[in-house]
């Protein structure tokens, strides 16, 4: 794998459609993962998995306009959603469809008591529950493919850490090593040196424009009042 071209800078805006090393059929099998959900294209053959991210579908529309949040919440194969509300909530309960679930209604006068049983097509996450989804717990689905058939694809699910054990790691963390101390007159001996560095760097622009013919036309000069 040539690796070369990755250490190329390029610049790249919102919304560009990236073609570069990893876009190709020789490449390995990879994952891009991008924050703040800025646009990664690539082909659908090639072994690319593209991860984004974004906190809600308004930050979506904020940020690339209504249409393009659509598109892109309606492309994604593979959704992983932890505890939001307002109208994604319902747009990812929406997404995750229906079943049939039971019914019972109790009937109770003076004579007997009535159970009536019913089966009824309802939401199976629904937006409710993701709006009070706790912390460690998501919901999501995920796509298969011609070859890897899942029958459950929508789940909700939770993180199961060990708190005890995470909590005798952290009392065994060591402090970090006071590398230098720093104090405020380091600092702003520090701000003063960089000030003053600038002022010459700008003096000395300026003379070097000031003694240019061709440059000395730049120059704006105020006049006192």
């Amino acid at each position: 794998m040539d690796v070369s071209q990755f250490n190329k800078p390029r610049q790249a805006g919102r919304g560009e459609i990236y073609t570069g090393a990893v876009n190709k059929n020789t490449r390995y099998h990879c994952a891009k993962l991008s924050p703040e959900f800025k646009i990664v294209l690539t082909k659908r053959r090639l072994p690319i998995e593209v991860i984004s991210r974004a906190s809600s579908t308004r930050q979506l529309k904020k940020d690339y306009s209504k249409d393009q949040a659509d598109v892109i919440m309606n492309i994604t194969g593979n959704v992983i959603s932890g505890q939001v509300t307002g109208e994604t909530a319902k747009q990812l309960s929406e997404r995750f469809g229906k079943i049939m679930q039971d019914r019972a209604s109790f009937s109770i006068n003076r004579m007997d008591t009535s159970i009536n049983r019913s089966k009824q097509l309802d939401s199976a996450i629904p937006p409710s529950k993701i709006s009070a989804l706790n912390s460690g717990e998501f919901v999501g689905m995920v796509a298969d493919d011609p070859d890897c058939k899942i029958e459950l694809k929508t789940f909700h699910s939770n993180i199961l850490n060990d708190h005890d054990a995470l909590k005798n790691e952290q009392h065994h963390y060591k402090p970090l090593p006071e590398i230098r101390k720093v104090d405020n007159g380091m600092v702003q001996r520090n701000y003063l040196q960089i000030k003053q560095d600038v002022e010459d760097l700008v003096n000395a622009e300026m003379e070097k424009m000031m003694g240019d013919p061709e440059l000395v036309g730049l120059l704006v000069k105020r006049e006192k009042v």
